[in-house]
């Protein structure tokens, strides 16, 4: 008899927090960093080469080891000296022993002259090194400052601030030729991304007129008392395939317009936006035997509120639809939390592999289907909940829960 197989568990739970700061950010091998020490090194090796060169050509110049360039040849000597303590107050009858004795001294004050000039050569050097590195970092920081300026551009665009631009001033080099170039590309692709929202609301305005109007006249053929059965039922389910599609339009219209910044802000709390939410999905939840549950905290954040009660709802929605049924749970919590207000939806439900969990942002995009239909959504919850919490300046996370469901967190700034 073949053994049971084990239930299906989850996966790891990956990490989808952004890289931690390193305990000595400026140690980090910035372009400054290692233009100062290339800078600062090559003045520090010419300066040894510098420095050996004046050595040698003292050395050279004061014949160190030579004899003097006199000798005495007759003559008794007594010497008083302080610079060469050794032959002091000595009397000298033989002159080759007094020529030995000088020479002795003079050679001792030429290399301790030697070793003064090295000493003193070598401790300017070490200052004017130090000086050279500072100097280096600071002409680095400024040849640099253009990048940084791209860079912090960059970091603003990538939130979805397409207005964004660099204009960098300046002499016509390769820095202002990459500035300008990347201008260009933010305006491209703010047409486009501007196009391409003003199509996706005109033809979802365009889509709402036939289809408000279909539903009015299902909606009149099914009041009929009249109407047989098969009509009655073809008209039902007609008149949900209609609705499906209400949805997905004012979705769509929804999707365009948050993926735009957020103009008019006022505070809202994300507690009695949460409770809202829970509100509306409540009989749901009760009809599927799901309960509801969690704290909810102070979290009040600068924006929209229509739009932020439809990321809860949305969150909240899901996360009732797709449960295990009887016996599970739905928890939503709210908290203030370092500077910024946190959603917190969890759920129990299927397991969910955690290569899976980007595409469940994308529109159209549901569990292990492509585009295949569904009568939990139109596919198009977590994309806007995504595009409404990066209009605020925010983001959402998701991670697979250790027993099956998911951990959806967003992250608003206060």
């Amino acid at each position: 008899m073949a053994a049971t197989p084990a239930p299906p568990t989850a996966p790891p739970k990956p990490t989808y927090a952004p890289r931690a700061e390193p305990p000595f950010p400026w140690l980090r091998p910035t372009i400054r960093i290692r233009l100062t020490l290339l800078y600062g090194g090559m003045f520090l090796i010419a300066g040894i080469l510098l420095l050996s060169i004046i050595y040698l050509l003292a050395a050279q110049a004061v014949h160190v080891g030579n004899e003097m360039p006199f000798r005495v040849v007759s003559g008794n000597f007594t010497i008083q000296s302080d610079a060469c303590p050794a032959i002091s107050g000595h009397t000298y009858q033989s002159q080759s022993t007094f020529n030995d004795a000088m020479n002795a001294c003079v050679n001792h004050q030429r290399q301790k002259a030697l070793d003064d000039l090295l000493s003193r050569s070598l401790l300017a050097l070490l200052g004017l090194s130090v000086i050279a590195f500072a100097f280096g970092y600071a002409m680095a920081g400024r040849v640099l400052s253009p990048l940084g300026r791209i860079t912090r551009t960059a970091r603003q665009v990538a939130g979805s601030d397409l207005s964004r631009r660099i204009e960098l001033d300046g002499p016509d080099d390769e820095l202002k030729e990459l500035s300008d170039t990347f201008d260009e590309m933010l305006d491209r692709l703010e047409r486009a991304f501007t196009a391409q929202q003003r199509f996706v609301a005109n033809a979802s305005h365009e889509l709402r007129t036939p289809l408000a109007i279909n539903r009015t006249l299902l909606e009149v053929h099914l009041s009929d008392p009249g109407a047989p059965p098969e009509l009655q039922q073809l008209g039902k389910t007609l008149l949900s395939t209609n609705e499906r599609s209400e949805q997905l339009v004012e979705g769509l219209l929804l999707l365009a317009r948050s993926d735009n910044q957020i103009v008019e802000r006022k505070p809202v709390d994300l507690a009695e936006v949460a409770s809202r939410a829970i509100d509306q999905v409540r009989a749901e939840a009760e009809e599927r035997g799901v309960e509801i549950r969690g704290e909810r905290g102070l979290a009040v954040v600068q924006g929209n509120g229509v739009l932020l009660e439809r990321i809860a709802l949305n969150l909240v929605q899901n996360a009732v639809r797709y449960n295990v049924g009887a016996d599970g749970w739905v928890e939503v919590r709210t908290e203030s939390k370092e500077g910024r207000a946190v959603l917190v939806v969890s759920n129990t439900g299927p397991v969910v592999p955690a290569y899976e969990i980007d595409n469940l942002f994308e529109p159209f995009r549901r569990l292990r289907t492509e585009r295949t239909g569904s009568d939990k959504g139109v596919g198009l919850g977590l994309s806007i909940a995504r595009s409404v919490a990066r209009a605020h300046g925010g983001r959402i996370i998701a991670e697979p829960r250790e027993g099956g469901g998911l951990v959806m967190r967003v992250t608003l700034p206060i």
